[in-house]
């Protein structure tokens, strides 16, 4: 099946770049490209394509609330939304999960790995920079946890709890499993299991469950 992408960058040469990769993937098609958020919003209700590669700074509209009037809560229809950011260190990024992108990605990634996300998020899957999440735990995590709440409010178990903080930290399913000496299929069952306890989406948001809970230090 073919993905279909609608690419929103307010950078012609890198949004031309991003259109040449994508387009020359026999499973992707490139349905549209805009230069801001407004732009990129009203294309996606039109278009419906299979994910939004966003970038968060563009004008007259930025990637935050186009990807929350896309596939923030509330949204009958969401699109997925992956976020192509040049800031690592950036708030913006975690803002533009809060508002329901599906993950996101550094612009000087490889090639592949932009590939990856694309189909990842196209999945139904979250995908996480595991760098820029660790940066993000260790910079915002302080201001964006209440005071209040801790481990002890969880409903999960010590095991699903770990889980959730190595999620947090970044890790792959595989690391998860060799960390915690278990199969790449447990932690699935144990990812699918937390998620459901906690009424969450994807790890994008269990990310940001473990940030405001102060699971991570």
């Amino acid at each position: 099946m073919t993905i279909r992408v609608l690419v929103a960058d307010d950078q012609a040469l890198v949004r031309t770049g991003f259109v040449t990769i994508i387009g020359a993937q026999p499973d992707m098609e490139v349905v549209g490209e805009c230069g801001d958020g407004r732009a990129a919003v009203g294309l996606a209700e039109r278009l419906r394509p299979d994910v939004v590669v966003m970038d968060v700074r563009m004008p007259v509209l930025d990637g935050i609330e186009a990807t929350r009037r896309l596939a923030g809560a509330g949204v009958a229809e969401p699109v997925k939304v992956l976020v192509v950011t040049t800031f690592n260190l950036d708030e913006y990024v975690y803002e533009a999960l809060r508002a329901g992108a599906s993950g996101f990605l550094l612009k000087d990634a490889p090639t592949t790995q932009l590939l990856h996300g694309v189909r990842t998020v196209a999945a139904g899957a979250a995908l996480l920079d595991p760098e820029v999440t660790r940066q993000l735990v260790g910079r915002y995590a302080a201001r964006i946890r209440p005071a209040a709440d801790g481990p002890a409010g969880t409903p999960l178990t010590p095991r699903e709890l770990e889980v959730l903080r190595l999620i947090a930290e970044g890790l792959t399913n595989a690391e998860i499993a060799a960390a915690l000496v278990i199969s790449p299929e447990t932690v699935k069952t144990y990812v699918s299991r937390l998620l459901t306890k906690l009424d969450l989406r994807d790890r994008v948001q269990a990310v940001i469950y473990a940030y405001r809970r102060g699971l991570v230090t």
